[in-house]
């Protein structure tokens, strides 16, 4: 049976957090989630994680934000997808955006995020294990 595929979410608000964890799930994805920068870095550095893609809010309170923790993800896991979800308006991220992302702005619909991840997996060549 192959494994699912794995993916971090990284969001300081708890609702919006679990919305986002149980819509990957149901979608066959493995989800960790965490609350704040410090610890999707140190997830992220572990090599015995194998995320193959984050869902990361921009702004995560007093800790590292989405974009600190992307550029550390990048350092060890160059191919990671990530999606940004952000409150902000386009031209703040656009410069900062890394090849492999998208960007979803709030509100969004749940089923945004899994097409995000969905999509930028399928470029990657990485395919969820769904239950069957």
């Amino acid at each position: 049976m192959p494994e699912r595929v794995e993916i971090l979410v990284i969001e300081d608000e708890t609702l919006i957090r679990m919305m986002i964890e149980d819509a990957l799930t149901e979608a066959g994805f493995a989800v960790t989630s965490v609350a704040n920068g410090h610890e999707a870095i140190a997830l992220l550095g572990d090599p015995a994680q194998s995320f193959a893609g984050a869902v990361t809010d921009v702004r995560l309170g007093r800790s590292p934000d989405g974009w600190e923790v992307a550029r550390q993800a990048r350092e060890t896991r160059p191919g990671i997808a990530i999606v940004y979800i952000t409150g902000d308006s386009g031209h703040e991220w656009s410069a900062k955006g890394v090849p492999n992302s998208v960007v979803l702005g709030k509100p969004f619909a749940i089923a945004q995020i899994t097409t995000a991840v969905a999509t930028l997996l399928n470029a990657a060549a990485v395919e969820p294990h769904t239950a069957g």
